[in-house]
């Protein structure tokens, strides 16, 4: 079905109904200029909406996902709190009671708000700083200040991630209607989601319906969140919103699913390519495989592979290590009807190494580039998956030596 599409600014607060912003509660140190760096994040829903949400598979997972299973699931919210430096993860009964409490401070405070959520980011293992968090409430405005307001928010969530993460589209059905829909993401490291540290929210003005919405979700998350992996460790904290203020009806489900896929797309490809230290976004595709389950389980060996990815790294165009991979993943496979391609250099053919000086010189220029892909055709069946991935270099491990710090 055609329908008209433009990207618009404004991220989660393009579409009607929302208003959101970021400021600084003190959870972070300074920046190199002595200037407090922002580390909340909030959006503010005019009217309470139901609130869908997929989380981390994770079997720890953090007490902000506790709290909203057993206080808000099920119920209309119109308030989500977003912390940045402290994941409020394995941090038991009293993490929760934590989030407990600082959300009925809230409410003391602001009386309209209702069945409010709080997702957290960054160290696992240590209690929220709720004082400063309970202090820092002043700050919160529930009227849209300026044209700037949605990329603090963006920002206030970030953790290593080295830029915010955000996107809008406008969208004209056939029939005239038009509907937006914004959203906003953070994630750098631990990205192997599973539903990456990531969170993402989405925001629309379109009205759908709500005994589909929820699988429409997970089902987007499972075509684009879950091709990801920056460094294959899954967060206690991954956890993906969608929050609709309903004020376009009769939006035909197939568009705006249509849309919210490019949406997480696009997101998903951001947190890659923002990988911790890393230079380079690669697809892994598996073609021709048994199987969906098995395409799938060798495109994401591939993209979590360390020798793999230290080799994009150095820009070596080392294909045995991408065979090596998908013959460890143990699925169906055979030497003899393989084929390797790094961009559109064949290097490997059916048993037949074509891997001599010229194309290894190719293939090498293939790698130097900022994005490419490696794809490797299995011979076995007709099931093809595509997973997203990075280069893992020197940077990676500066970071996460000192993270706490």
């Amino acid at each position: 079905m055609e329908y008209e599409i433009y990207p618009i600014k404004k991220g989660v607060c393009a579409p009607e109904g929302f208003v959101a912003d970021g400021y600084s509660a003190g959870l972070r140190k300074l920046d190199s200029n002595g200037n407090p760096k922002l580390d909340i994040g909030y959006i503010f829903m005019q009217e309470p909406c139901m609130v869908y949400a997929t989380f981390t598979k994770n079997k720890f997972q953090a007490a902000p996902i506790v709290h909203f299973k057993n206080y808000v699931h099920g119920k209309k919210s119109n308030f989500i709190l977003i912390n940045t430096k402290n994941a409020n993860a394995m941090t038991g009964q009293r993490g929760v009671d934590d989030v407990c409490e600082i959300m009925e401070k809230l409410q003391e405070k602001y009386p309209q708000i209702q069945n409010p959520i709080m997702c957290s980011t960054g160290v696992i293992g240590c209690y929220l700083p709720k004082e400063k968090i309970i202090e820092s409430f002043c700050h919160i405005n529930f009227i849209n200040k300026d044209e700037d307001s949605h990329f603090r928010a963006a920002q206030a969530i970030m953790t290593t991630d080295r830029y915010e993460k955000e996107v809008a589209f406008e969208v004209i059905c056939p029939d005239g209607k038009k509907f937006r829909i914004g959203a906003m993401a953070k994630g750098a490291g631990m990205i192997q989601p599973s539903m990456a540290t990531m969170l993402c929210f989405i925001t629309t003005d379109a009205k759908l319906p709500q005994e589909k919405t929820q699988k429409l979700l997970e089902e987007c998350v499972e075509k684009t969140f879950n091709t990801i992996s920056v460094d294959g460790d899954m967060s206690t904290n991954d956890t993906v919103m969608l929050l609709q203020s309903a004020k376009v009806d009769g939006i035909d489900l197939e568009i705006f699913k249509e849309v919210l896929i490019m949406v997480m797309e696009k997101l998903a490809k951001d947190i890659v390519r923002d990988g911790e230290g890393s230079t380079k976004l690669v697809g892994f595709e598996v073609c021709e495989a048994k199987n969906d389950f098995e395409a799938m389980k060798a495109a994401k060996a591939l993209s979590n592979s360390l020798l793999v990815k230290t080799a994009i790294f150095g820009g070596d165009p080392n294909w045995g290590r991408i065979a090596s991979t998908i013959g460890a993943s143990q699925i169906t496979c055979d030497a003899k009807k393989l084929q390797i391609f790094i961009g559109d250099i064949l290097v490997y053919d059916k048993g037949v190494i074509l891997f001599d000086k010229e194309n290894e010189k190719k293939a090498s220029l293939q790698m130097q580039k900022e994005s490419f892909l490696i794809r490797c055709n299995l011979g076995i069946g007709e099931a093809r998956y595509l997973a997203y991935g990075c280069d893992l270099g020197h940077e990676y491990v500066k970071i996460n030596a000192d993270y706490r710090s």
